[in-house]
């Protein structure tokens, strides 16, 4: 009897020992496992980023655009001018800024605006809608034959066409009209109703129109600035120019 109790108290004792290690080995063993996750993150996180005085920055030159409100003042080097686009139904006029002068016009069909230059200075622009498909207006220089506060077309319905300035004889005017800022007329050139009338008033008979596109002339004149281009005045000039044929019939009585 006395064997077993001492058998059984030695057990006792190892079993207390062996609870008394493992709770003195715990503590060591979430270290270890902390480092080891620790471990872990770092490798799955990857070699550490390059510091950034390593990197060489590289200078992009600025490009500078200076918007175009027709005072003529210099842009800075290297800066380009734009103008923004008109929306359909849109103008500008200006006449303050050239208060008298030769008008010359410009109708870009590309870009499905008018310029207006008195004096070799722009002192209007509007959005148009010309020619559609088919209906093409035709391009070149045209002097103003006719002008009409009321008038109605002839070959389209009796369409109104107020402010008619006619460019030719088969039915190519400036007139109010429409204006959905794409092509869509029969061929004539429509403007915004209040620009055609303030433009009616600021021309007379015989000032050339000139209808234009890339057939013509480039970018420099089809997007003009508030200067007239040289090109657009020379082509405006030659629209004026004695037709020495029509005079030679005429000194001739043929």
């Amino acid at each position: 009897m006395d064997s077993k109790h001492e058998k059984r108290g030695k057990n006792d004792r190892n079993r207390t020992a062996l609870a008394i290690a493992c709770a003195a080995a715990i503590p060591a063993l979430g270290t270890l496992f902390v480092a080891s996750a620790e471990g872990q993150h770092r490798e799955v996180a990857g070699p550490p980023a390059t510091s950034p005085a390593t990197v060489e920055p590289v200078a992009a030159e600025p490009l500078v655009l200076v918007p175009d409100d027709g005072a003529g003042t210099d842009a800075p080097d290297g800066a380009q001018r734009f103008e923004l686009p008109l929306k359909p139904g849109e103008f500008e006029w200006h006449p303050e800024a050239s208060p008298a002068g030769d008008v010359v016009m410009l109708v870009s069909l590309p870009m499905q605006e008018i310029h207006v230059y008195r004096g070799d200075v722009r002192i209007g622009r509007a959005s148009i809608s010309s020619g559609k498909a088919g209906h093409d207006t035709p391009v070149g220089a045209f002097p103003i034959l006719q002008k009409r506060k009321v008038h109605h077309s002839s070959l389209y319905d009796d369409a109104p066409m107020p402010f008619m300035q006619r460019l030719t004889w088969d039915g190519i005017a400036l007139h109010a009209g429409k204006n959905p800022g794409y092509p869509a007329s029969h061929g004539c050139i429509r403007l915004p109703h209040e620009f055609a009338k303030l433009l009616f008033d600021a021309t007379d008979h015989g000032q050339v129109v000139v209808v234009a596109d890339y057939t013509m002339f480039g970018d420099d004149v089809l997007s003009p600035g508030p200067v007239a281009p040289p090109k657009l005045l020379a082509v405006a000039r030659s629209a004026l120019e004695p037709d020495e044929h029509a005079e030679s019939l005429a000194s001739t009585g043929g």
